[in-house]
């Protein structure tokens, strides 16, 4: 493998050694075990350290969103369908590691990982979406990213320290927090048509300078 293969082998195996010993070199080590691969070689696919660890981390999550969910599975679903069970299963892959998720998000806490905490969290975002169909691409991209950026980083932290059964306190905070943003977006549509409907004083001075006849 090069750097780039062993990397991506590298991800899904880190966290489960990271509960216990964080995203550090012993974990890496004890990954790069697994694969039968020296601890020396791993670090060198990781040349930003613990952060890159979770950055891969990450991506192999987005990796297994896209396998679950193809094109024919995504289109019998309703937008808020999609985007609830995107964040779900998200969730779901995650949830045996879940304390290596409190560790990861304690690092990215960090203030010097603040720039690359929100670029992963824009990631995961713009991912989910891609996923859902969105093919936005004024200023609706933007903001449906950075709004699905706040449910998901919300509804994470319900997560970590959800004990009920089947996540059932996710699932209904998740729930409540869609509904939320569908609901602004129909107030959004409804402002945006009443204020086409509004008078225009453009057309009430063209008509005043030119009349018609």
């Amino acid at each position: 493998m090069n750097l780039d293969e062993l990397r991506a082998a590298l991800a899904p195996l880190i966290p489960a050694h990271a509960v216990f010993d964080g995203w550090s070199d012993d974990a890496l080590a004890m990954a790069a075990g697994e694969l039968g691969v020296p601890a020396a070689r791993a670090r060198l696919a990781f040349p930003d350290g613990q952060v890159g660890m979770i950055d891969a981390w990450f991506d192999w999550v987005d990796k297994t969103m896209l396998d679950a969910f193809p094109p024919d599975r995504i289109a019998a679903m309703k937008i808020r369908e999609r985007i609830r069970e995107l964040v779900l299963h998200r969730l779901s892959v995650i949830e045996p590691h879940r304390e290596a998720l409190r560790r990861a998000l304690a690092i990215l806490a960090q203030p010097h990982n603040a720039a690359r905490a929100a670029k992963l969290g824009w990631r995961a975002a713009d991912r989910m979406w891609r996923v859902a169909g969105d093919t936005a691409t004024d200023f609706n991209h933007y903001s449906k990213r950075a709004i699905l950026m706040g449910v998901y980083g919300t509804t994470t932290l319900v997560f970590l320290d959800d004990q009920s059964e089947d996540l059932a306190q996710t699932r209904a905070f998740l729930g409540r927090r869609i509904d939320d943003v569908m609901n602004f977006e129909k107030l959004k549509a409804s402002w945006r048509g009443s204020r086409e409907r509004l008078p225009s004083l453009s057309r009430f001075l063209g008509r005043l300078r030119y009349p018609t006849v």
